[in-house]
């Protein structure tokens, strides 16, 4: 009830869908506005959104256009100086008379259950309807209950057909009302056997008799009047259910074709009559495991060949589990059993639990290998294999091996016979791994065997996309085999990055670059080609490049085309068969250059010949000879005693001269053409003859012949002196000294004062070393005869040899020219120095 006012609806409140209605608002009095507002009206409202106003007291509005369902009219008061004031609300609903019900249905669970009626209601009415059950039964039975919730569509009756009228008709109707009209259900007729639903079967279980699953007996408990019983099982790995049915089965039924060790389902349904009624609902579900038996099968078994030593080799042997079907039980062990064909008795027996097994075996001889497995029950039939090289035979190899993709987890490898060996293939057998070209840990191998007459194998086990695999294909025959391999990958992509370039070197003229493995979860799938490119540094033209197909080893290859002395930056990419790699890392090289070896050659040829023209000139063989005598090392040579500190140097006035003659000026005055200044030499001893010492005589000689490599011989020549010197000669009581000689005066052993053949013997003290004799260092002091004597230097040998080392044949300078010498007295030629 509204204080202020009332809303009224005409015809009703509910009302069909496409029906109109008049709907109007009056104020009560006293319930206006004020009388001092200058205005107020009275505003129609359809939820939220205003529809009418109006002016006065009261309004009215017709609406048509409602939708199914409830809608919401209010009605509200504006006056001039405060907020709309609400008045009164209505709501509309809109709806439709309820549809005929259908498939009218009802049920007893259980011979102690109720009878519960189910149907479909139809259509939405959208306003609230009530379902009304009827059942009538014999006698005159009547049953009704009301459905009271809005969605009604199934009503439990609570009432239980007793199993004495099983026979007995009944009838049930359905009615539905609402304030639009009725409607009601045909009526249906039925019999307990109809809608009596057994309780699902209990209590299952499952005996082995002796515990073999060829005699397996399904136990259960169900309701009496239960006539049918039906089984259904299955493997728990399987959606599809083996079904059985069992008449008057009374809780008891025999399984026959069970597999031993197999996990199984089992479900029971019953039913009250072979025609009538319906199906309980599936018991729960009985699993259990079926006993074990001995195995079938055989074992997929295949091998590795590695050589040791020149008289060992390691065999490792793989083999696959057993399916469940062959096993029929849990494997336990392995037995493996290996021996020499040739002598036939057994040489090791081993049982290991692993799929794998490894040993150590001599290379000569012919071996064989079976395997088999073993469970509680008993042992497989044993695998025989023969041990053989299996790429040992070329003709056997099988050719065109190749690798297509045939999805993200299968590859199919195709391949053709042997050209010249078909007919002697027995047996395929592909085998694969991860190509990992590193080494190391390999990764599991997986095989398969494939007969001789299909050239194609799918692979699909242990598949993964973007990874390279290695593939190789076998071919048996007898106890020969040939193989052939490639590589191929399910999915690819461009490799994630470039090879890593690790060492550049220059090896005989080119360039050597090497580089790094692109890491085995970067490269996406099969690498088939590399790239190197490289370009002068800082330079802005495009750089060129060289291609190499992927090859296992070694990861190298020359450059030839590099220009020495210009620095290059070089990296790499890598291909597979979805496109390139970015780049790797960049390296800068200079290629230095091998030496031009023909650019020194000629030159020291030309060289080599203009010094044996040269040295093929007699006088300048003697000069050479002479400046190499003169930079002699002193440790070539005995060091020289000073005569000075002789007994018999002592005797007798040193005379020294003023300058000294250095012997670098001395060798370098002599090549010159130019005739120099005549030099006076003033002779001090008057009478000078030779004569001829034995060298035994003389202890300087024997150590001049140490010192100079060379000795004295009896043609040597000694001066004697008879006469006092002339007033110009230099004497002790002088006290001069003169720049070119050292004179020492000494008699022989057995000379005597007047006697010529024993006069005093004048030897110089400072002499200079060279390849024709001792030079005299004081030129002042010379013989006065002026008598011809041969020179020494004339019986020189021809061949003048550039050792370091003296020659022996080399004799001290000797001559006589009178009572003074001068340079132009000299000749100094090519040959030998001349007087």
């Amino acid at each position: 009830v509204c204080k202020r006012g009332d809303v009224t609806v005409q015809p009703s409140h509910v009302i069909s869908l496409g029906s109109a209605v008049n709907i109007s608002c009056s104020l009560k009095p006293k319930q206006g506005c004020l009388p001092s507002s200058s205005s107020s009206k009275l505003i129609l409202y359809k939820f939220d959104r205003r529809i009418y106003f109006d002016h006065g007291h009261s309004l009215s509005s017709r609406v048509t256009g409602l939708p199914l369902g409830t809608t919401l009219f209010v009605c509200k008061l504006a006056c001039s100086s405060s907020d709309e004031i609400r008045i009164c609300g209505a709501e509309i609903s809109v709806g439709v008379v309820p549809e005929q019900p259908r498939n009218l249905s009802c049920i007893q669970k259980g011979e102690r259950g109720t009878v519960t009626c189910a149907w479909d209601r139809g259509r939405d009415t959208h306003l609230y309807t009530a379902y009304t059950l009827q059942l009538n039964g014999p006698k005159n039975l009547t049953w009704q209950k009301q459905c009271n919730d809005h969605y009604c569509d199934h009503l439990d009756l609570e009432i239980n057909l007793t199993p004495e009228s099983l026979e007995s008709s009944y009838t049930v109707k359905v009615t539905a009302i609402n304030s639009l009209g009725s409607a009601s259900s045909f009526p249906s007729s039925f019999t307990l056997l109809d809608i009596v639903r057994p309780l699902p079967p209990w209590d299952i279980r499952i005996k082995f008799v002796n515990a073999s699953v060829n005699r397996c007996t399904l136990l259960w408990r169900d309701e009496g009047l239960v006539l049918l019983n039906r089984l259904r099982y299955r493997p728990i790995n399987s959606r599809s259910w083996n079904m059985v049915n069992a008449t008057n089965a009374k809780g008891r039924h025999d399984l026959l074709d069970l597999k031993p060790f197999t996990e199984y389902e089992f479900q029971i349904s019953s039913k009250l009559h072979l025609y009538k009624g319906s199906w309980s609902d599936w018991s729960e579900s009985l699993r259990t495991q079926t006993p074990e038996e001995e195995p079938t099968g055989m074992l997929n078994v295949w091998y590795m060949r590695q050589h040791i030593d020149y008289n060992r080799q390691q065999i490792s042997l793989f083999w696959k589990n057993l399916s469940l079907l062959e096993a029929r039980g849990k494997i336990l062990h392995y037995q493996v059993t290996l021996q020499e064909v040739a002598g036939g008795e057994i040489t090791l027996q081993n049982i290991t639990e692993h799929t794998s097994w490894t040993w150590v075996i001599p290379r000569t001889g012919n071996w064989a290998v079976a395997v088999s497995a073993a469970n509680s029950k008993g042992s497989s039939l044993p695998t025989h294999i023969n041990i053989t090289d299996l790429c040992g035979t070329e003709l056997l190899a099988p050719q065109q091996v190749l690798a297509k993709s045939e999805g993200m987890d299968k590859l199919m490898v195709t391949w053709t016979p042997p050209e010249k060996a078909a007919p002697a293939v027995q047996k395929y057998v592909v085998e694969w791994r991860e190509f990992h070209p590193g080494g190391g840990m390999q990764p599991p191998l997986g095989w398969l065997w494939s007969t001789s007459y299909n050239l194609s194998a799918l692979i699909s086990e242990n598949i993964k996309p973007y990874i390279c695999y290695e593939i190789r294909v076998h071919v048996l025959a007898g106890d020969q085999g040939g193989c052939n391999s490639t590589r191929g990958s399910s999915e690819h992509r461009a490799p994630l990055s470039g090879p890593h370039i690790n060492a550049i070197s220059e090896e005989k003229g080119s360039v050597l670059i090497s580089w790094d493995e692109i890491p085995a979860q970067e490269q996406m799938g099969c690498i088939l080609h590399y790239r190197i490119y490289w370009k002068e540094r800082d330079s802005n033209s495009q750089p060129q490049l060289c291609e190499i197909p992927y090859r296992i080893s070694p990861n190298s290859h020359p450059i030839d085309s590099l220009q020495p002395r210009v620095t290059y930056v070089l990296w790499m990419t890598a291909l597979t068969a979805a496109g390139e790699s970015p780049q790797g890392n960049e390296r800068e090289f200079c290629l230095q250059g091998k030496a031009n070896w023909s650019a020194f050659v000629a030159p020291s040829i030309c060289t080599a010949v203009i010094m044996v023209g040269i040295l093929s000139m007699r006088c300048f063989r003697q000069k050479v000879f002479v400046l190499l005598l003169a930079l002699r090392p002193q440790w070539c040579s005995k060091e020289i005693p000073d005569p000075a500190n002789s007994t018999w140097a002592k005797k007798y006035p040193i005379v020294e001269e003023k300058t000294q003659l250095a012997l670098d000026r001395l060798l370098k005055d002599w090549p010159t053409a130019e005739e120099p200044e005549p030099l006076v030499i003033n002779e001090v001893l008057y009478q000078v003859t030779p004569v001829f010492r034995p060298p035994h005589h003389s202890s300087w000689s024997e150590k001049g012949q140490g010192v100079q490599g060379h000795y004295t011989s009896e043609e040597d020549t000694g001066y004697i002196a008879s006469s006092p010197p002339p007033p110009r000669a230099l004497t002790a009581e002088t006290g001069q000294g003169v720049d070119l000689y050292k004179v020492l005066g000494s008699k022989g052993p057995d000379s005597k004062p007047g006697n010529p053949a024993s006069p005093l013997t004048v030897l110089p003290v400072d002499y200079l070393p060279t390849h024709e004799g001792y030079l005299p260092s004081n030129m002042n002091y010379l013989p006065s005869h002026e008598a011809p004597i041969t020179d020494p230097l004339e019986e020189l040998p021809q061949h003048i040899s550039l050792s370091i080392f003296p020659s022996s044949s080399l004799r001290p300078l000797t001559f006589s020219c009178g009572e003074k010498l001068t340079l132009d007295q000299i000749k100094m030629g090519c040959g030998s120095l001349m007087l």
